[in-house]
């Protein structure tokens, strides 16, 4: 598993949709090695304030990702690593012309 976790849960104890949205990230982040934390807003009037009709509320790397329900493909998508282009060049790509002097 890699160091801090990528994806934080925001969640209420009791809220039945919190306990969907943290199996579904428990899965996914298992299933590609990432870890998550769940943090609940109860008790903290910012966090309720900012979530607290969004809950679940799902961040990848800091940036709200989803809320209410995790889409797990979605989910899977957001944590993969970009690939790079095929073939060596990217897009764009232009060769310098040599000059001669």
């Amino acid at each position: 598993m890699s160091g801090a976790p990528r994806v934080t849960v925001y969640s209420r104890p009791g809220c039945h949709l919190c306990e969907d949205a943290i199996q579904v990230v428990a899965t996914v982040c298992a299933e590609l090695g990432e870890s998550y934390r769940e943090v609940s807003i109860e008790g903290d009037p910012a966090l309720e304030e900012r979530y607290g009709h969004e809950i679940p509320v799902t961040l990848v790397d800091g940036a709200q990702h989803d809320f209410w329900r995790v889409d797990p493909g979605r989910l899977r998508r957001a944590l993969r690593p970009p690939t790079p282009p095929q073939g060596g060049r990217s897009r764009g790509w232009r060769r310098a012309r040599r000059t001669e002097s």
